[in-house]
């Protein structure tokens, strides 16, 4: 059985990536453990004011961004969107719940919880943002997302002020940096042949992971 690695780097506070994990669960679904998902993170948000006061500064700023973001919600009615993102609260940086992740995924890793924990975090802190517009940059959120969880925050704390998620999340950036990611959400598989970027809908995900599926060699690159 051939085996599909894809290496999925996103933005917590990227509203493309909360729309994208609806696609990366039907993936999930279709395929079985046929294809195994890496998630990394890359930074789109580390520092949302600059970003959205530079990027949004002649159309409307928070107020012109937030409209956005319900245009973009609009198209998916499956995907609940906060009115109020941006304009009552306002996440200084998605790193700091990266961050967490990071140390949530290097707990998991070594047995530290269950499996799969990190994934059900993951998703419940992009919802707690995008449909309850409560602040998922600040630790107490994160620490209380993650208990509901059952998660050991003193393990978390301690990767944390350790230094091994900070380096995790580094190895994170230098990756998307190293592939060429251009943004968020990104996949990349095929060895990095093939890179999916932005809004990709599922049907273009799923021929990119036949083809792999049906042409495995590493030496043969694929016309996807």
């Amino acid at each position: 059985m051939t085996i599909v690695p894809i290496t999925y780097f996103s933005d917590m506070l990227c509203i493309w990536a909360y729309v994208a994990q609806y696609r990366v669960n039907a993936i999930k679904a279709a395929f079985g453990d046929r294809v195994v998902f890496e998630p990394k993170f890359c930074s789109v948000f580390g520092a949302s004011d600059r970003k959205i006061s530079t990027t949004w500064r002649d159309k409307g700023g928070y107020k012109g961004f937030n409209a956005h973001l319900r245009q973009v919600a609009a198209r998916f009615p499956e995907i609940p969107v906060s009115p109020d993102l941006w304009l009552t609260v306002r996440p200084a940086s998605s790193s700091g719940p990266q961050l967490f992740l990071k140390a949530l995924q290097l707990l998991e890793a070594d047995g530290g919880c269950a499996e799969g924990t990190a994934d059900v975090v993951t998703w419940t802190l992009r919802r707690t943002f995008f449909e309850a517009a409560k602040d998922i940059a600040q630790w107490r959120v994160q620490c209380q997302v993650a208990e509901e969880a059952g998660v050991d925050l003193g393990a978390i704390e301690t990767l944390v002020r350790d230094g091994r998620a900070f380096a995790a999340l580094t190895a994170d950036f230098q990756d998307a940096d190293a592939l060429g990611v251009q943004g968020s959400p990104s996949f990349v598989l095929n060895d990095g042949r093939q890179k999916l970027y932005g809004n990709i809908g599922y049907k273009l995900l799923q021929a990119n992971i036949e083809e792999v599926m049906r042409t495995p060699s590493e030496d043969q690159a694929s016309w996807c």
